[in-house]
């Protein structure tokens, strides 16, 4: 055996009883699944009544436990959930048992057949590695051969689940990340190879649409309504929904299309996730997000994804590494379009103002003024630019260099090409406008904005609106008794209880 641990495996006793197979049972099922993927098993109740005492399964068994609960149950199961680690030298592949439709054999009741424990012989090349189809790349999360897909299980579960949520939420953002090169992404990838046994699921392109869908409509829910609406919902789509259909049949070209859709909607979750001041959840679903992107072949949506990581590192006061990352995601970008020029560039500047480069700063601004003058009228939930946020940007660069008046004026202009929807950014832009206006020592127009943040925050669930709620009732403290603050007191008082 791999280890003679005996600490009980708890999660293992409990998916047996879901799938209400005895240990017997479980054992023949794991030799057929096995022959599937060119094994010959011997296993019988015995080594199965080891697994469940702690010891470890081999590393070759671990995925063949997995898809044979997975495919039982109907429904994604993880190594986690399973209480067995990640084989390390495991592929990146689509999770076990996203083969919607279809169970294993569950075979009658018996002693199984005769074998040890430990009984597990190769008769062929394929080995392991060609039990799932997919494409492949090796995890990059420094847990080497770690599952991405398996990881995004993991992950999106926890989000929908808010007993979990805050547990996830608590991870630490590494600024020292090591972040991939898209070429070495995209010559990991290995072409996709049937899965064992007959698949029942085939999708094609109105199923990528879905996917694009469903994004489009996930980000609109976040501008209207925050964060804390739309990550959920997110994340279950992404557990119920497009896990199952990367692991279906499909023609390669729909296969990687699905890939980069699937990327989309992760970078987004992390977006949201980085949004509600989860750092370290969020960092972990934009390295996700750059793994499907590599594996499909998406060189917008990798750098858009570093753009994201490059403005997660400026909110965290991180500029050198922001400014490393936004120069890498414009620097990988292939030919851009210029509303992706200036997607890139806008934070290009933003970083440059965070490290001093005053000349490199203005200067990414009248780059990205330049592109957005050529770009077309789309709007994009993903990766889009326009002139609110460009403003939004050039407020920043001018904050940086001491310039609070010209911040507070690039502010405004913002707020007012912005769009009626976007409330949540709405939210979030006047905050910062009130602060700064009080930080010129003007009370009252600092009072007026955060009048105008009450009526869009009391509509709004976002971590950063509540953050932003506190430090309004903090930076007014001082100012208790004057008339301005006398007068915004009770809607104060009102959105608060509103709030809880």
């Amino acid at each position: 055996m791999a280890s003679n641990s005996r600490t009980p495996n708890t999660g293992l006793a409990g998916l047996l009883a879901q799938a209400k197979w005895s240990r017997a049972q479980f054992a023949l099922i794991i030799n057929r699944i096995g022959a599937e993927a060119g094994l010959e098993l011997h296993y019988d109740q015995s080594a199965v009544s080891h697994w469940v005492a702690g010891t470890m399964p081999k590393d070759q068994v671990r995925p063949l436990i997995v898809e044979a609960f997975a495919r039982k149950l109907g429904r994604p199961v993880t190594h986690s959930e399973a209480g067995l680690p990640v084989v390390r030298s495991a592929r990146f592949t689509p999770p076990a048992g996203e083969l919607a439709g279809r169970q294993g054999p569950s075979g009658p009741a018996g002693t199984g057949v005769a074998g040890s424990s430990d009984g597990v012989r190769s008769t062929g090349s394929s080995g392991i590695s060609g039990l799932y189809g997919g494409s492949g790349i090796s995890g990059i999360s420094g847990i080497p051969g770690v599952n991405t897909l398996e990881e995004l299980v993991d992950m999106g579960r926890a989000d929908m689940d808010p007993s979990r949520r805050g547990l996830i939420a608590a991870g630490l953002f590494s600024a020292a990340v090591v972040v991939p090169l898209f070429p070495d992404l995209a010559h990991a990838a290995t072409p996709s190879t049937p899965a064992p046994g007959k698949r029942t699921v085939r999708i094609g392109a109105p199923q990528v649409q879905a996917v694009r869908t469903m994004t489009d409509r996930i980000a609109d829910i976040l501008d209207e309504l925050g964060g804390g609406h739309a990550r959920p919902m997110a994340a279950a789509f992404l557990v119920n929904t497009v896990m199952p259909w990367l692991k279906a049949e499909a023609a390669e070209s729909v296969r990687n299309d699905m890939l980069a859709a699937a990327s989309d909607l992760v970078y987004l979750t992390g977006w949201m996730a980085m949004y509600e001041r989860a750092h370290g959840l969020g960092q972990q679903y934009y390295l996700r997000a750059l793994e499907l992107a590599g594996s499909a072949g998406d060189h917008v949506t990798y750098c858009r994804t570093l753009r994201g990581m490059s403005l997660q590192a400026s909110n965290l006061g991180y500029g050198k590494r922001a400014l490393e990352l936004a120069d890498s995601a414009a620097e990988a970008s292939p030919k851009a379009e210029p509303r992706l020029q200036a997607f890139l560039s806008g934070q290009q500047a933003h970083a440059a103002a965070m490290v001093g480069d005053k000349r490199q700063a203005f200067g990414r601004l009248r780059q990205t003024e330049a592109a957005l003058t050529k770009a077309d009228n789309r709007r994009e939930s993903i990766g889009g630019y326009d002139r609110t946020a460009y403003l939004f940007h050039v407020s920043h660069v001018l904050y940086e260099f001491k310039d609070l008046p010209g911040s507070i004026t690039a502010l405004q202009q913002s707020l007012q090409v912005q769009q009626k929807h976007e409330r949540q950014g709405r939210v979030h832009f006047l905050a910062v406008l009130a602060q700064r206006q009080l930080e010129l020592g003007h009370l009252e127009a600092a009072c007026g904005s955060w009048w105008q943040f009450l009526d869009d925050y009391e509509h709004v669930s976002s971590a950063r609106g509540d953050e932003h709620f506190e430090t309004m009732r903090r930076r007014l403290r001082p100012y208790a008794k004057t008339l301005a603050v006398r007068k915004l007191r009770p809607r104060i008082d009102e959105v608060a209880a509103l709030k809880g």
